[in-house]
């Protein structure tokens, strides 16, 4: 696999993130999911730092998204536990919202999704946003959504990974075979090569 095969691998892995992170800031927008919000923008940026260091073959931004997505991985594996209700996570708790009370987008606007709502509310919290009783007709729940959102991240993390990794694997072999002594460092006719310091 050429340098250019495996730097448009990572350019349209960093492409894919991009589109597929967009798409899920503005459904937890919606939903006002603020931790998933915060950590997706992390996620934009360093897709950025991805993207402009496989642009301009810039080692230090390849391995700052490398190790950034070994933590993108590691909060969406969280995300699907969440949903899913693995162990003591609760999905109706408030950890992802931070005490607000909003929950996934999804859960009453999800495809053929019919909420049904307590008539009674007086005792509700006035501050916080009305939630259904009961949910009927989604084709997909909204826990189930939001568990293959973070599927499809946890892939696209894994190629960006493998992409990275590729990137960085051509820096570091061309660094073992480039000679800057030219053979003979002592040899008059030889000129030294010093390799000039980028920032």
């Amino acid at each position: 696999m050429g340098s250019c095969t495996r730097r448009h691998f990572l350019l349209s892995t960093c492409f894919l993130q991009m589109i597929t992170i967009i798409e899920r800031q503005v459904f937890d927008f919606l939903g006002y999911m603020w931790a998933p919000i915060f950590v997706n923008f992390f996620h934009i940026l360093f897709i950025i730092f991805g993207f402009y260091g496989a642009y301009h073959f810039r080692i230090k931004y390849i391995i700052t998204y490398l190790i950034w997505n070994f933590l993108w991985i590691g909060w969406n594996a969280f995300l699907i536990c969440f949903y899913l209700n693995v162990g003591t996570l609760d999905r109706d708790s408030d950890l992802l919202n931070l005490g607000t009370g909003s929950v996934s987008w999804f859960e009453v606007n999800g495809y053929g999704c019919k909420p049904t709502y307590n008539t009674n509310i007086t005792s509700e919290d006035p501050f916080r946003p009305i939630r259904p009783e009961r949910v009927d007709d989604c084709l997909l729940t909204y826990d189930i959504v939001e568990v293959v959102h973070s599927g499809v991240q946890c892939i696209l993390a894994f190629f960006g990974i493998l992409g990275a990794i590729l990137i960085s694997y051509i820096f570091l072999d061309e660094d073992d075979r480039f000679d800057f002594m030219n053979g003979d460092a002592k040899s008059p006719q030889h000129t030294v090569v010093h390799p000039i310091e980028t920032c």
